[in-house]
């Protein structure tokens, strides 16, 4: 899947749950804390495959169900001991998200040899087409078809219900970026 994908079910599946349990939209860094769980496997497998040769595949090490145990447990152990249990758990939720829209659409044919990265190192990886880093993929290593666009509606239906939620993290962004920046002592 697409990063605007996982994006787009993270966030709406956190809307739903913090609606659900809390009556209210997201906050502000747990909606950020929720976009980088949503794309954390793959800001560390696939550069680490790609473009360093490292792991075996895009999909393996933070994609595994190991790994994703293990850092939940330190997550909420880092939780508990500086505050932040709503960030922890929206962090997570992206993360397992990520792992779940990973699922390839063959595996609900039958086809379950799609899930042998959430058992890595246990269970060897298929065979992956080699590609030279994140713009090789994006040119010449997915295709765009009806899978592919229906992720573009679900991101676009996600940021519907983001503006809806009043834009959660939005102003918090902002405000970091006006802090950042630095006045030009030539104007």
């Amino acid at each position: 899947m697409w990063p605007w994908g996982h994006l787009g079910v993270a966030y709406l599946l956190y809307s739903l749950y913090t609606h659900r349990r809390f009556d209210r939209p997201p906050r502000a860094v747990p909606a950020l804390a929720l976009v980088i769980g949503s794309q954390f496997p793959d800001l560390i497998d696939k550069p680490l495959a790609w473009n360093f040769d490292v792991l075996p595949g895009g999909r393996t090490l933070s994609h595994s169900l190991v790994f994703a145990i293990g850092l939940t447990v330190v997550v909420y152990a880092l939780a508990n001991r500086f505050g932040g249990l709503e960030t922890a758990i929206a962090f997570v939720i992206g993360h397992v998200v990520h792992l779940c829209t990973d699922v390839p659409p063959a595996v609900f044919g039958g086809d379950v040899s799609g899930l042998a990265y959430l058992l890595w190192p246990f269970v060897e990886q298929p065979p992956e087409e080699p590609v030279a880093g994140l713009l090789d993929a994006i040119l010449t290593y997915y295709a765009v078809g009806p899978y592919e666009l229906a992720q573009f509606v679900l991101f676009a239906f996600a940021a519907v219900v983001w503006y809806y939620d009043n834009k959660p993290g939005l102003a918090y962004v902002r405000s970091v970026l006006s802090r950042l920046q630095v006045e030009d002592p030539y104007a």
